[in-house]
């Protein structure tokens, strides 16, 4: 199995004549994520994404199953976050539709539908890898394994400014927040980095002075965000800002980066650390990831949706490529085959090259994959890349450590059933003014 993207494929099959044998009937491919509403910030830009991969592909003749090419169709279905409604979207795309892969945001949407995505054997992936436990077979968290690839951001901090070693986090108390808060400890600890405050806010909160004046006044060198919500992050920011701080922001997030930049300064978020690049990045040109043309589809998605880019934007596009490699390998779009498949493949191309699967310790099945993750730095005012982490290399160190972590906030996929569900918090990720 090749380790290169279906658009680099694709491009040196275009220098070919076309396979003559085309099929009308459509892959379908399903789309159950908020596109309205609050959280739509989680699934819109996604979408967007994903109507660019569909338009390349299908431009470049469609799917190859069986000596045969195969237009795709992604079909939306518009969920809200409620979780009756996705419910009905569900049994609409998967009993009508009979699509070959269900895309999910997760969390809250999914829990209502894990014994009907079960007993129908339905493909589905997820962007919050804590929907993922041992009675979940079917789920798979390709994209990213949120929040353990926030150890890297943590890591390299600690090796490249070893002078800052005072970090206060913070974060807020849901089903986002407290794996976040318990990988952040853990990195912390490996790091040898000393926890001067440990604050966590309840989601509805909104005196930001209650959450960030008692970290400052614990005089840390670091102040961390974990993965607070994007309004939070940029609000705690300009608190920081006008209280005069002078030390680094470590957030796992930094969506809408130049409003922080304008509402603050250059100087004050230079050093800024966070997990997410843009992809325009110079970097990314020198990994074998999806697409192999990051800057094109970064130039792309902003001519077409200006002003809506964000993590989100890329994260489905990339499990449509590690299916898209399954499906033309096992010459099949049957949902079982092509996760057997997926499984079986040694390494799969995630998002930012090589990876494996990973999870049994912390989600109870190795459903998620992990590899590099990007370390981002606010350098002059724009997001740059300084190095690519190993999560793998990261745990083979410390697993324990983490597991030990999660463990103390109840975070263990057998810890989350047996206090039962829990909302995940999930807000909006963008910001206005």
């Amino acid at each position: 199995m090749s380790s290169s993207s279906f658009a680099h494929r694709m491009a040196v099959t275009s220098l070919f004549p076309s396979d003559p044998v085309g099929m009308t009937e459509p892959i379908r491919i399903g789309f159950l994520a908020p596109l309205t509403g609050p959280v739509s910030s989680w699934g819109l830009p996604g979408l967007h994404g994903c109507r660019l991969w569909e338009d390349w592909l299908n431009r470049a003749g469609g799917m190859l199953i069986g000596g045969r090419r195969y237009p795709v169709r992604i079909i939306p279905f518009d969920c809200g976050y409620d979780p009756e409604r996705a419910m009905e979207g569900a049994r609409h795309l998967v009993l009508t539709e009979q699509v070959r892969l269900l895309m999910m945001l997760g969390g809250d949407t999914f829990t209502p539908l894990r014994s009907f995505l079960s007993e129908h054997k339905v493909l589905t992936s997820t962007l919050l890898p804590s929907d993922l436990s041992p009675d979940t077979r079917y789920l798979i968290a390709p994209s990213e394994v949120h929040p353990i690839y926030n150890v890297t951001g943590v890591d390299w901090l600690a090796r490249n400014r070893p002078d800052l070693g005072r970090v206060a986090l913070c974060s807020q108390k849901d089903a986002l927040g407290m794996p976040s808060l318990a990988t952040y400890r853990a990195a912390c600890e490996a790091a040898g980095l000393d926890v001067v405050k440990d604050v966590q806010y309840a989601p509805t909160l909104t005196d930001v002075a209650a959450i960030v004046q008692p970290m400052l006044d614990a005089q840390p060198d670091v102040l961390c965000w974990c993965t607070s919500l994007t309004p939070m992050v940029h609000a705690m920011t300009e608190y920081a800002f006008e209280k005069g701080f002078t030390g680094r922001i470590l957030s796992c997030t930094l969506d809408n980066y130049q409003r922080l930049i304008a509402r603050t300064s250059v100087e004050f978020m230079e050093g800024a650390v966070f997990q997410f690049p843009d992809f325009d990045d110079p970097e990314l040109a020198r990994k074998a990831f999806f697409f192999n043309r990051p800057s094109t589809f970064f130039k792309e998605y902003n001519a077409r949706y200006p002003g809506s880019w964000s993590a989100v934007s890329w994260e489905y596009v990339a499990i449509l490529d590690i299916w898209h490699a399954a499906v033309e390998k096992v010459s099949s779009a049957h949902p079982v085959s092509v996760l057997a498949t997926m499984k079986q493949m040694d390494p799969v191309t995630h998002a930012f090259g090589p990876a494996r699967w990973w999870g049994e310790s912390i989600f109870g099945i190795d459903n998620a994959l992990i590899g590099d993750w990007p370390v981002v730095t606010l350098q002059e005012g724009r997001a740059r890349i300084v190095e690519f982490g190993s999560i793998p290399d990261w745990l083979a160190a410390h697993e324990p450590l983490l597991r030990e972590n999660m463990a103390r906030l109840g975070q263990l996929w057998h810890q989350r059933i047996e206090t039962g569900h829990r909302p995940t918090g999930l807000g909006a990720r963008d910001v206005v003014d």
